[in-house]
């Protein structure tokens, strides 16, 4: 009786994600730029600030770990959101459900990924929505608090060979907690769901990223949405600065997210002195298949 249950867990691709994080600027998109933080300024009349610090010697995170983001929060929701944030896995499996290929570099890749989400300062100063005080707040966190990698005992190693399947260069074992802070807006559903499949089928870290902004926006109920030029460039965030220069990235993005049918249509305007973009989202689907 419960085997239907748990063999539909064990398949999920979807994922909740924090809502009051989606908004704002994490990962670096553009390989041009060598900043050591970001800051990020709130529309609203608050006035709120946003900012990522890296640590010393560090980068900030960018376009691995933004997928590696994903896949941490989708192991979570499969995991029954447990109240510890605490995930269990193996390196090889982790790589594995990213669809990315298991060998040295990608180990050493995740390994370097899951220490900067760690290490990686987020910084509110009444900008990040707490959905438990019903409230922006002050607050520091990072996305992961304890990241623990150990190789499997040396018996447990041995037994690799057996199994030509399993890469056995680095048979390593991760441990991780989520941030309280995240888990505490993902507890009270102010979320943001997304379809992993669909996530991982954009080949654009910045489809990825838009992706998800995109669903931040029907999460807040609209159908149609109108951002600044602007505005956008600093979500994603984007290193360009000129609305050319910005169009150039954005259009393959668009056509990605429009063959994808993740919207239908994708507008960049000028309105006086400012530029615009009019996205018309289409309607929720599976992976793989296309709006009518």
């Amino acid at each position: 009786m419960n085997a239907v249950p748990a063999k539909r867990r064990h398949h999920a691709r979807s994922a909740l994600l924090d809502r009051s994080l989606e908004e704002f600027p994490l990962f670096r998109l553009s390989d041009t730029s060598d900043d050591p933080s970001i800051a990020y300024t709130t529309a609203d009349e608050n006035g709120g600030r946003w900012r990522v610090l890296t640590n010393p010697g560090d980068r900030l995170p960018g376009t691995f770990d933004q997928d590696v983001y994903v896949e941490l929060m989708r192991r979570f929701e499969e995991a029954g959101e447990p109240a510890d944030g605490a995930l269990t896995f193996t390196l090889h499996s982790f790589l594995r459900s990213m669809g990315r290929q298991v060998d040295g570099r990608t180990y050493e890749q995740l390994r370097g990924s899951l220490a900067r989400l760690e290490r990686t300062v987020l910084q509110s100063e009444r900008s990040y929505y707490d959905a438990v005080v019903c409230g922006t707040v002050d607050a520091t966190f990072s996305i992961l608090t304890s990241v623990m990698v150990e190789r499997r005992r040396s018996m447990e190693r041995d037994q690799l060979a057996l199994f030509p399947s399993v890469v056995a260069a680095e048979p390593g074992e991760a441990r991780v907690v989520i941030s309280a802070v995240i888990r505490q807006n993902i507890a009270a559903r102010h979320v943001v769901p997304i379809d992993v499949g669909r996530y991982a089928s954009l080949p654009s870290p910045v489809a990825r990223r838009l992706y998800r902004l995109i669903e931040l926006a029907r999460a807040q109920g609209v159908l149609t949405w109108r951002v600044s030029l602007d505005r956008l460039r600093e979500q994603l965030p984007l290193a360009q600065r000129y609305p050319s220069h910005l169009q150039r990235v954005l259009q393959p993005a668009h056509e990605m997210l429009k063959e994808s049918g993740v919207i239908r249509e994708a507008v960049v305007r000028q309105h006086q002195r400012e530029w615009f973009v009019d996205y018309v989202l289409a309607g929720r689907q599976s992976a793989g298949s296309k709006t009518a």
